[in-house]
């Protein structure tokens, strides 16, 4: 694997040869590569439990939502769902009966989301996968709270700047 993470960059055509160039790169192929591992890690947690019914993507998603109540449009911008196809997952997990909605009295654009008994046992499904692993993520996973908290501070960071970057075109 590490092989594999330092030709990062080598196969990219960028000008810019640069070590923050080739650090950058690999940086964005680890985010990318992250989020499509945790989809793999609750799928095979549902495939352990013999469950078919609801798929990764779906799972972390009412997990994110847990006991709240919310706006499909709040879901994107809490960061709470990262797909472009939230309205399509939002209608499967209705369907599925994982999630109940009702139209805002006030709003009748607005749909109002929350989880269903069904839904909010998926959502401790994933809780019970993530508290297995933050209870070994230190002396299996070798990552320190120290580690965390500077990686969390950097990914904010970038964060930040990828949204000032489209917020102020830079």
């Amino acid at each position: 694997m590490l092989n594999e993470l330092n030709k990062v960059g080598e196969s990219h055509s960028t000008t810019n040869t640069s070590p923050t160039s080739k650090l950058y790169l690999e940086s964005l192929q680890l985010v990318e590569r992250l989020h499509h591992r945790l989809q793999e890690v609750v799928k095979d947690e549902f495939d352990r439990q013999g469950r078919n019914d609801i798929n990764a993507v779906q799972a972390i998603l009412l997990f994110n939502i847990g006991d709240g109540e919310l706006t499909a449009g709040e879901l994107r911008s809490r960061g709470y769902y990262l797909g472009s196809n939230v309205s399509y997952n939002i209608k499967k997990l209705v369907e599925l009966g994982f999630i109940n909605h009702e139209r805002s009295r006030s709003d009748r654009r607005s749909v109002r989301i929350s989880l269903t008994d069904s839904g909010v046992a998926v959502a401790k499904s994933v809780s019970a996968l993530y508290d297995r692993h933050v209870a070994s993520i230190e002396s299996v996973g070798g990552i320190s709270n120290a580690e965390f908290e500077a990686m969390n501070r950097t990914m904010q960071r970038l964060d930040r700047f990828w949204n000032d970057t489209v917020m102020y075109r830079l």
